[in-house]
């Protein structure tokens, strides 16, 4: 009797698909997870430097507090004490909330950054489909290719002023008129405080008007700018609600001192004409990189009378060299004019609109 025997069928392997690399260049395939880590290694790197810029704004405040502080125990301690110790101190708190300033612009770059990771990267992450938006990346790269503080010094000096110094500055005004109404003893008359407010050859009259003056310039900077939110550090909102309106069609919305200290400024765009005879080929090529459309002219030479194709493209800062890179590989011949754009609207640029 024959037995025959059986072997299971094998059940054929099914291909795992291939993961696409997210970056490809010079033979290095970069792939999601290594982008990822990458990223994670940028944000803890820009965290770094938004959380040592924001301890070197916490000095300078305590310069401030401390020189005050000893200021007022040196001028009320002794009666003969000169009151001018106070104006200088007051004029020293204003230069250290300059430089608290200048420092808060620089914190608010860093800062920035991290919004925009955390906003459109890290977000999109907990939402699925994870897809992260091409126009936060635009603005993200730009940043750190063309680095720009996203806040006015005018902002930057009003928000630290309504924070921390409005009040250091009120207590200097206050120590300022008690140390003349009280010292060497309480004064009688308003006209015994006048007479005793002189500095030097600056009369008493003078130098009250003077410090009305002072204080009316500082209530006036931090109303000024205290609708200013170009870049809100810890609550900064989704990237593009931050530009400032810089083109034609947004301009006349801020009237008065907002239009003087609201910084005129928005993402940079081009466009850039090339001359080629390979308008086919490279069209393709700018179509398949950069996924720019691209409009075709006819021109000719003045002198040689050589007729030459003229394509026309819109793109951002971050795409110029993506562009010269595309139409170098098809035409290594053709020429490229890159220009600045006032204002692009639609074709994935700010949608048109009718106003």
């Amino acid at each position: 009797m024959a037995v025959k025997s059986t072997k299971a069928k094998s059940k054929p392997k099914q291909e795992e698909p291939v993961e696409e690399p997210v970056w490809t260049y010079r033979g290095y395939r970069l792939k999601s997870g290594e982008f990822v880590t990458a990223m994670v290694h940028f944000f803890r790197a820009e965290i770094q430097r938004a959380n040592v810029w924001r301890q070197r704004l916490d000095t300078t405040t305590n310069w401030a507090v401390v020189s005050t502080g000893a200021v007022l125990s040196i001028a009320f301690s002794q009666s003969e004490i000169h009151h001018g110790i106070i104006i200088l101190n007051t004029l020293l708190v204003m230069w250290f909330l300059f430089i608290e300033a200048r420092r808060y612009r620089y914190y608010e770059l860093w800062s920035y950054r991290v919004r925009l990771m955390e906003t459109d990267f890290y977000a999109a992450m907990l939402v699925p489909p994870f897809h992260p938006s091409p126009e936060w990346a635009e603005n993200l790269a730009e940043n750190l290719l063309t680095p720009s503080f996203p806040i006015s010094m005018w902002e930057a000096f009003g928000r630290r002023l309504r924070r921390n110094y409005i009040w250091i500055f009120l207590i200097l005004y206050a120590s300022w008129v008690a140390k003349i109404w009280l010292f060497p003893e309480p004064a009688t008359s308003l006209t015994e405080f006048v007479s005793r407010s002189v500095v030097g050859p600056i009369p008493g009259e003078v130098m009250i008007l003077l410090g009305v003056g002072y204080y009316a310039a500082l209530a006036l900077v931090a109303v000024a700018t205290i609708t200013m939110t170009r870049a809100t550090g810890e609550i900064l909102p989704r990237f593009g609600d931050e530009s400032a309106p810089a083109a034609p069609s947004e301009q006349g919305k801020h009237t008065g001192l907002r239009a003087l200290l609201v910084p005129r400024r928005r993402r940079r765009q081009l466009l850039a004409l090339i001359i080629t005879d390979k308008a086919d080929a490279v069209s393709k090529r700018i179509l398949t990189d950069l996924k720019r459309g691209v409009t075709a002219m006819q021109g000719k030479g003045m002198y040689t009378g050589n007729e030459h194709s003229i394509l026309m493209c819109a793109l951002t800062v971050t795409e110029a060299h993506n562009l010269k890179s595309a139409v170098a590989k098809e035409d290594p011949k053709a020429v490229v004019i890159v220009s600045p754009a006032q204002e692009i609207l639609g074709g994935g640029f700010a949608p048109l609109e009718q106003t």
